[in-house]
Formats: structure tokens, C-alpha cells, sequence
């Protein structure tokens, strides 16, 4: 299936592969703007590579120029630097676990799975999560360690596809803007659960009169999220969002204090903090299912959770919201998995079991974690006599309702409360300072600046400032209308529509096969099975994942204009929904125009032009010169 002898000692050989000498361009799709006179002797040893690099000057031969015309346009010369790597073999592990098994698991697939009718939603689920998620995952990660760049200079690879990673920092700043908030709302828990009882609890002074078991009555966690630290009650819609409130945005100040001293730390903070977490929550989590599992009720609520209406399968909100999902819950498309990627050793097992098991893992969590959700709404159900499927809003809040309502029950709930919402915050910190990292590491790659360390605070400093003062806006009484909004349309149209745009790029313009290639060359020794699993993911990236994209994203943009949003009664203005739409659709834009500025710098005829702009850089190819501490190969002038 493919050419690498994985069987070989030494992988580094390989990282050039030789080609016959009757060989022409047009037949070498992974060496493009090449200012060599060809690849090094597959015998040659790294080191004598490196030297023979370092030593020979620009070159003014014109054969070295793979196509006739002017020569491309000059490289920016990489920052002098080091890149920093993982120190341990297991940090790059656990901050993808981080990274992946964050809020998206434990904040947005509940009230997803709520409002897409239980169980039947986990079957389009699982089926994106193969089809669509693990091949995805692979790609970022293969792509960020094999060039050793962030989403955006990783497509020296192709670039014609550069665009690519201006529309990932655009999702990506979008996300951080409004996952910030959610760390927000959960200090303001953590701050609230120093009080026994608790709050929201039913032995809370004031709380008595909702917590009759009479029907129509709503939950004391329910008030207390929309009243006391939403303020959502003051609000009439998009067009009102009233004042701020200072508690949220004072805790959202501090949310970003924090991800600015964990980003300065560098990549090696993350793998800290996951070293605790990666058991605590589980720990937590089970618990919570133990306990609600004894609530009177519990058991309609699972029964809710895993029944299957099998006409919602039809339904294109269903699919949509499933494929959302899975980006959220692996981190897809986003920018954040290349950035980790690209700190890798290059000869790291990218496809070992362990990177597909933690990829599995992470949407299992979601699973599981649905069992803690909805055993305490049967609860709420059965208190208040109504059904489950309406007991509460399915809306982004439904973590803030039924987890504080699960912890009120717990003996102790006080302390139990404290140690969930410190879990949500950290989580929620994790998630965010990776993706805060990828927007600096694409800034940085692609701005190389020798005073790196001054440039990086400045650009932190910038960056969380800006989110800070644009994020104040969902913090306001109105908020959350506007943070449903941008959840919705903003960064879910987008994801799926870079992502279709990635994998079609991947698997045609810069070649399937010398992709697969590439991936051999950096996991070298694998067993026999490594192959069969490459060649699925091969079918995946070249048919059935854009495939899947296509229909998921053409049944989401059938959804706007069939099913409006809702936030519990009010519904959205087409205004609103407009405005969201367009952002999506700026995000969208940055591939096809960053194709044409591509295609504009090079020279020749349309046809040459095209086949110009899909070539890698030479800094591609330099890139998998990496010795195994992380240094790179010295790249070579470009030519005059």
C-alpha cells in the first residue's frame, strides 16, 4: 500500500525519498519549490545533512527551479530559535486529553443530546465520530508535527491553501471569546458554593416555594441561574441586552488573567494540570452517577436519555448538532491540535494506540457524563410532575441547572460543589489556553520576530484584552441571547466548512498518497496493522469524510431556514440570525481568497499558476530534517 519500509532502524534515512533520475516535475507532487539540485542520498546520515545544508550557499542555477518564469516568492526566514518540544513522552498525551476532554464534554454534548430527543441522538454521533472525527484528528495532528508550524505556516505544504489556517484563527478567536465566559460562570459557582446551604439549594432562605412538589414549578438551581447570575429576566431579546453584570464580568477579568500566566509558561503548564485532573474528574463525575442513580425519578431520565425515536434520524438539526459536536469534543478545526502537534519529536508514533484510544475516550466521556445529567433530570421531572423532555431550557445553561441541582442533594453539598466547579474551571482553562496558544503560535510562525519572548507578551497581552472588552457583551443581562448566537452559527458553520475545505485540499492538491507517505516517514517502526489503519483513514480523507462534511454542512444551511433559534420562548430575529450567518460566512471566505492571493504571486498562465501555488516549500521538506531533540535543518537562501 505504501513505499516506507517501516520495518527499517533508521527512519531518518527515509525522510528524503529518492526518485529516479528521468523524474519530471510535474511528477514530483511533494517536491515543489525546491532550490536544491535534489534530494540528499537516502543513505546520507542526518548530521552529514544538516552540515552539507549549513554549508552550501544560494544557488543561481536556473534548473533548480522547478518551473520556468520567475522565482517563487521568497521564504520568511524562521526565527532563530529553538522550538520548544514536550519534555515528557506522555505531556503531549494528556494535554490533547486536556485539550479534547474539556467543556465541550461536560458543558455542551448534555444539552445537545437534551434537545435532540435523548438517545437517538448518540447514533449520528458515533457515526461522525468515526467517519468524520478520528480521520480529522489525524490530519491536524500529522500536519502540525510533520511541518513543525502552526495552522497557518503549516501550509507551506500547499500554499494554495493557506486560507486555511487564517479561517482556523478566526474560529478559533471566536471560541476563546465566548469560552471564557463559561470559565466566568464557573468561578461565580465557585464563589457561590462557600455558602452553606448552598444557594440554589432547596434549603436556601427563599427557596422553599419553589421546591414544592407541585407542577408547573420551576427548580431553585433554575432561578438562581437565570435571575441571580444571568440577570437574563431584565433582558427582552438581542435588541436589549441591558446592563453588565459586574460579579460575571469581574470573574470573567479574572479568567483571563489566568490564561494569559498559563500561556506564558509555555506548552509544558497544560501537562501539569492535566496530570491531576485526568482522574479527578472521572472521579467526580462517577459520583455524581452513583448518587443520582438513588434520586426518585432517576430512572425515567436515563430511560429518556437512551430511548431512540427514530424519526429524528431525519431530522437535519440532529446531524448538524452531532458533527458540531464532534469538533468541540476532539477539538477540531480549530488550530489548537497542529500548534500541540507541531512541539512533537518528529519521529513521535502519532498513530499509536494511545492518540486513538485518548480520541475515542474523549467522546465516550460524553457518554458517560450523560448518565449524571439526566438522572437528575428525572428527578427534577418527578418532583415537578411534568415530563422530562420539557423539565427545563435545553439551552447552553442546562449544565448550570442540573449539575448545581445534582450537588445541592449530595451530603456535604457545599464541599461537592466546590470541587465540581473548581474541575469546570480548570477544564475550562485548559481548553482555553490551548487555544490561545495556537492563535499565538500562528502569529508568531508566521511573523518571526528574534525577540520572541517581548513579542509573544505584547501579542498576549493585545489578543486577551481585546477578547476581554468584546466579551463584556455576553456578560450583560442580554448576554446570554448573543452567546446562544455565535454557539449556534458562528463557530459551528465554520468548523465544518474549514474542515471540508482541509480534507479536500489534503487529499487533492497536496496528494493523499504523499500525505500517508509523510505520516510513514515519522512513525517508522509500526507493526503490520499500522498500514490497514492508514489505509482507512486514506478512504476517509479522499471519500467518505468530505463526503459527510458536504451533506452535514448542506443540512445545516437547509436548518436556518426551516427551524428557527430559540432561546427557551424567545425566538431569534432574522436580523440576529443574519448577522451570525455572515460571520460564518467570513470565516468561509478567508480559503478562496487567500487562494487567489496565492495564485497572484506566482507567474505563467492560470494552469501554471495553479500548479505552482500546490507545491510545498522547501521549508516543508526541511521540516522533516528534524533530529529527534527538535532542532531543524538550517534552510537554504532562496535563490536570487
Amino acid at each position: 500500500m505504501f513505499d516506507t519500509d517501516c520495518n527499517s532502524s533508521d527512519h531518518h534515512s527515509e525522510v528524503w525519498p529518492s526518485l529516479p533520475p528521468a523524474t519530471t516535475e510535474q511528477e514530483m507532487p511533494g517536491i515543489g519549490h525546491l532550490d536544491t539540485p535534489g534530494p540528499p542520498d537516502p543513505a546520507t546520515p542526518l548530521e552529514l545533512m544538516a552540515n552539507n545544508l549549513q554549508m552550501e550557499g544560494p544557488t543561481t542555477d536556473p534548473t533548480s527551479q522547478p518551473w520556468p518564469g520567475p522565482p517563487p516568492q521568497p521564504e520568511i526566514p524562521a526565527p532563530s530559535s529553538h522550538r520548544e518540544t514536550w519534555t515528557g513522552k506522555y505531556k503531549f498525551l494528556l494535554s490533547c486529553l486536556g485539550y479534547s476532554v474539556g467543556l465541550g464534554n461536560i458543558w455542551r454534548f448534555p444539552y445537545l443530546c437534551y434537545r435532540n430527543g435523548g438517545g437517538v441522538f448518540l447514533i449520528p454521533y458515533f457515526i461522525t465520530l468515526l467517519v468524520m472525527g478520528l480521520p480529522l484528528f489525524l490530519m491536524e495532528l500529522s500536519l502540525g508535527q510533520y511541518g513543525a508550524a502552526g495552522p497557518i505556516t503549516v501550509w507551506k505544504c500547499c500554499p494554495l491553501l493557506k486560507g486555511i489556517g487564517i479561517a482556523m484563527l478566526i474560529v478559533s478567536s471566536l471560541l476563546s471569546l465566548y469560552y471564557n465566559v463559561i470559565i466566568a460562570w464557573a468561578l461565580y459557582y465557585l464563589g457561590s458554593s462557600f455558602q452553606s446551604p448552598l444557594p440554589w439549594s432547596c434549603d436556601a432562605p427563599g427557596n422553599a416555594y419553589l421546591c414544592q412538589n407541585a407542577s408547573g414549578i420551576v427548580s431553585a438551581s433554575e432561578v438562581f441561574w437565570n435571575e441571580q447570575v444571568l440577570g437574563v429576566t431584565h433582558s427582552s431579546g438581542l435588541g436589549d441586552p441591558g446592563t453588565v453584570q459586574w460579579p460575571l464580568a469581574l470573574c470573567l477579568l479574572a479568567a483571563w488573567i489566568i490564561v494569559v500566566f498559563c500561556t506564558l509558561k509555555g506548552i509544558h503548564s497544560s501537562g501539569k494540570m492535566v496530570y491531576f485532573m485526568g482522574t479527578f474528574r472521572y472521579l467526580l463525575i462517577l459520583t455524581l452517577i452513583i448518587w443520582g442513580a438513588t434520586l426518585d425519578g432517576s430512572l425515567d431520565g436515563v430511560r429518556f436519555y437512551l430511548s431512540l425515536d427514530w424519526s429524528r434520524l431525519w431530522s437535519a438539526q440532529v446531524w448538524s448538532d452531532a458533527s458540531s459536536q464532534i469538533f468541540y469534543s476532539l477539538g477540531i478545526g480549530f488550530g489548537g491540535l497542529v500548534s500541540m502537534a507541531s512541539h512533537n519529536e518528529f519521529d513521535n508514533n502519532i498513530i499509536r494506540r494511545k492518540t486513538l484510544v485518548l480520541a475515542i475516550g474523549s467522546c465516550c466521556t460524553n457518554f458517560i457524563a450523560g448518565f449524571a445529567i439526566f438522572s437528575v433530570l428525572g428527578h427534577m421531572a418527578w418532583r415537578n410532575q411534568v415530563p422530562v423532555g420539557s423539565v427545563t431550557d435545553s439551552g447552553p445553561g442546562l449544565t448550570f441547572v442540573a449539575y448545581p441541582e445534582a450537588l445541592s442533594l449530595l451530603p456535604m453539598s457545599p464541599l461537592w460543589s466546590v470541587l465540581f466547579f473548581l474541575m469546570l474551571f480548570t477544564l475550562g482553562v485548559i481548553t482555553s489556553f490551548e487555544n490561545i496558544k495556537g492563535i499565538t503560535t500562528a502569529i508568531l510562525d508566521e511573523f518571526p520576530d528574534p525577540h520572541n519572548w517581548r513579542s509573544k507578551v505584547a501579542l498576549l497581552g493585545a489578543l486577551c484584552t481585546s477578547f476581554y472588552l468584546l466579551g463584556l457583551l455576553l456578560v450583560t443581562q442580554g448576554g446570554i441571547f448573543w452567546f446562544t448566537l455565535i454557539d449556534k452559527y458562528s463557530t459551528g458553520f465554520g468548523l465544518i466548512t474549514v474542515s471540508l475545505f482541509m480534507c479536500l485540499g489534503i487529499a487533492f492538491c497536496y496528494g493523499v498518497n504523499q500525505f500517508c507517505q509523510d505520516i510513514m516517514h515519522m512513525i517508522c517502526q509500526c507493526p503490520p496493522w499500522y498500514r490497514y489503519m492508514l489505509g482507512y483513514f486514506k478512504a476517509c480523507w479522499a471519500f467518505f469524510t468530505p463526503c459527510l462534511l458536504l451533506t452535514v454542512l448542506i443540512c445545516a444551511c437547509l436548518d436556518i431556514h426551516r427551524v428557527p433559534l430559540h432561546h427557551g420562548t424567545y425566538e431569534y430575529p432574522t436580523w440576529g440570525t443574519s448577522l451570525s450567518i455572515c460571520m460564518g460566512i467570513l470565516t468561509c471566505l478567508q480559503v478562496p481568497l487567500w487562494a487567489v492571493v496565492a495564485l497572484c504571486r506566482e507567474s505563467g498562465t492560470l494552469r501554471n499558476r495553479f500548479q505552482k501555488a500546490i507545491q510545498p516549500l522547501h521549508s516543508w521538506r526541511a521540516a522533516a530534517g528534524r533530529n529527534v531533540a527538535g532542532d531543524v535543518i538550517a534552510r537554504r537562501s532562496p535563490s536570487p
